[in-house]
């Protein structure tokens, strides 16, 4: 596995990975008319030129330099909580989660972060989403619920936090 800053080129493999794993993600959670109506390639494209714009993105790159994952992360964009940093998006295809990806992405966000003076890191996770416990294991604190909607359904999310990113940085050899 290779893992490096997203580039604009990344741009069509990102939206691909991002709307098929929100497919496989929150299949049963989130509305079937948002996940196949709403969320496109075409619209995630547009997201992932806004986002390249402003944030910076880590992606993972399979042995044939396909993009099968990808994570973002930056300044707490709420202002309301105690916390510095955020690990904006984090998403895998399916075929390659629980296979240590996702814990090396969350390792390279965080060393990111702490570089840029960010010692302290939250998270949003939807309450039906396995990954919370994925969070959990990482050691994230519960921090927050919050309602929000998506496709017209009124869902649960939830805030993990790390007071101090230290111990999910990446250990040096």
């Amino acid at each position: 596995m290779k893992y490096r800053q997203a580039v604009y080129k990344d741009i069509p493999q990102l939206a691909k990975v991002h709307v098929d794993s929100w497919r496989t993600t929150y299949d049963g959670i989130v509305p079937q008319s948002f996940l196949y109506e709403t969320l496109t390639y075409d619209s995630l494209e547009k997201r992932w030129e806004m986002i390249l714009a402003h944030h910076q993105a880590i992606v993972a790159e399979n042995e044939e330099g396909s993009v099968i994952g990808f994570a973002s992360g930056g300044i707490e964009r709420s202002g309301k909580y105690d916390y510095e940093g955020e690990l904006y998006a984090i998403y895998l295809l399916k075929t390659y989660q629980g296979k240590g990806i996702g814990k090396k992405l969350v390792q390279m966000i965080a060393e990111q972060l702490f570089r840029e003076q960010m010692h302290s890191m939250l998270v949003w996770v939807l309450k039906d989403n396995d990954s919370k416990y994925f969070y959990e294991s990482l050691g994230g604190k519960y921090v927050d619920t919050e309602i929000i909607n998506i496709g017209g359904k009124k869902l649960t999310e939830i805030a993990y936090g790390w007071d101090s990113i230290q111990p999910l940085l990446p250990v040096k050899e």
